[in-house]
């Protein structure tokens, strides 16, 4: 992606109708990218975990995303008084996938799910989803660090840069998926895997990079040609950067996702989907703000700084934290439900269509996280995941110790 190209978009848009028409191809070109890196995942983890597929595909789709964080973090370096526009695009993007993006999966996979599964089923996690979701706490944790000292620094980067490497090392542990199961892969899958040798590999190479060289291609016009239509309508900057670029930006997320979500019994995967890129811009994401900035800063003359919060900042971080708790608490009976669905949605809007309530809701989100605690804690709730990931994590390393 043109970074410098979308500097002169991001965060003022371009708003002449040319860009706009952009939309006529680039949204189909988006939707095969989408598809491409869909189906590369979906054979590969017959080759590699399940989940250090998603990581890959994850990495693909948040490319968009990387790309005006970047951007963003670079503008606030040499002009601190934009530094709010940073943490609003982080923030955004992180709350828009989930206050969205998880509930659409559910409410996706029930619609196309209702004939066959009754009304409302719930999705119910393999056990090998338990590692995604655990892998949510330790960065949440970390970020508690974070918001209490009103800073983000390079160790701070390096600190959530390891905890993603961590986080990459445990899903390499955990193995493929059966070969009996490539019968409910789609077509393009099967193919690819059923090439057999180095064939095999790079086809399904191939697939992810397609499917990347054509989202690298496409995502800065795409962007460009949404944010212009944003910009004729009148949208103001700061809800251009906090909504508006994370949804363009996580587009190819939102795709994949809906495209497994329709065919029902992939709705865990779609979950684990996003769930993959929530640690990814809790870790990474978040990491390259407080490097690109300081590189920013140190070039505009004014020495290497940390990324500092205001008092604004502070309220959009531990809103985002809480966000991300309750949904992890969520998850840790290894289901997801129409009322888990519906409570992130119902807040995620709230506090979209009236930003002046974060505080309240951020207070709704942590009771909500105390009540599911104490759920926990009497044994109302199954706390399955932690105990789950300590199973498979355990027989992960049995099994790789004994060897094939």
């Amino acid at each position: 992606m043109n970074v410098k190209a979308l500097a002169a978009i991001l965060p003022r848009a371009a708003s002449s109708a040319g860009n706009a028409l952009a939309a006529l191809w680039t949204f189909p070109a988006m939707l095969l990218s989408a598809f491409l890196v869909a189906w590369g995942a979906e054979a590969a983890q017959f080759l590699i975990s399940q989940g250090l597929a998603l990581a890959v595909l994850a990495w693909l789709q948040t490319l968009p995303e990387f790309a005006v964080e970047a951007v963003i973090a670079w503008e606030a370096g040499k002009d601190p008084s934009r530094a709010h526009l940073a943490i609003a695009n982080l923030t955004g993007a992180i709350r828009l996938l989930i206050g969205l993006g998880w509930p659409m999966i559910f409410f996706v996979a029930a619609f196309f799910g209702r004939k066959t599964r009754g009304r409302l089923p719930e999705i119910v996690l393999e056990r090998e989803h338990a590692v995604e979701v655990v892998g949510l706490a330790p960065p949440l944790l970390y970020f508690v660090v974070i918001w209490a000292k009103q800073s983000i620094s390079l160790v701070d980067a390096a600190v959530l840069i390891a905890l993603y490497v961590v986080y990459l090392w445990v899903l390499w542990q955990c193995p493929p998926r059966h070969e009996e199961e490539l019968s409910d892969a789609p077509a393009v899958s099967r193919w690819a895997y059923g090439l057999g040798g180095w064939r095999r590999g790079m086809a399904i190479t191939g697939l992810f990079a397609a499917g990347g060289v054509l989202l690298y291609v496409t995502a800065h016009p795409f962007l460009e040609s949404m944010l212009a239509v944003a910009a004729l309508l009148g949208v103001s900057e700061f809800v251009l950067v906090q909504w508006v670029a994370p949804f363009l930006s996580e587009f190819p997320e939102k795709l994949s996702a809906f495209y497994w979500a329709r065919r029902v019994t992939k709705a865990p995967m779609a979950l684990m989907n996003m769930v993959s890129s929530n640690i990814n811009q809790w870790t990474v994401l978040a990491a390259m703000i407080p490097l690109v900035y300081g590189w920013s800063s140190a070039s505009a003359g004014h020495g290497w700084q940390p990324f500092r919060f205001d008092g604004e900042q502070q309220v959009e971080i531990g809103l985002t934290v809480a966000q991300s708790v309750l949904a992890m608490l969520l998850l840790c009976n290894m289901k997801f439900n129409w009322l888990d669905a519906m409570s992130l949605f119902v807040l995620w809007v709230a506090q979209f269509l009236k930003p002046g309530w974060r505080e309240e809701v951020t207070v709704l989100y942590l009771l909500w996280c105390v009540w599911l605690v104490l759920m926990f804690a009497m044994k109302r709730l199954d706390f399955a995941a932690p105990r789950v990931f300590g199973e498979v994590y355990t027989e992960n390393r049995r099994r790789r110790a004994v060897g094939p």
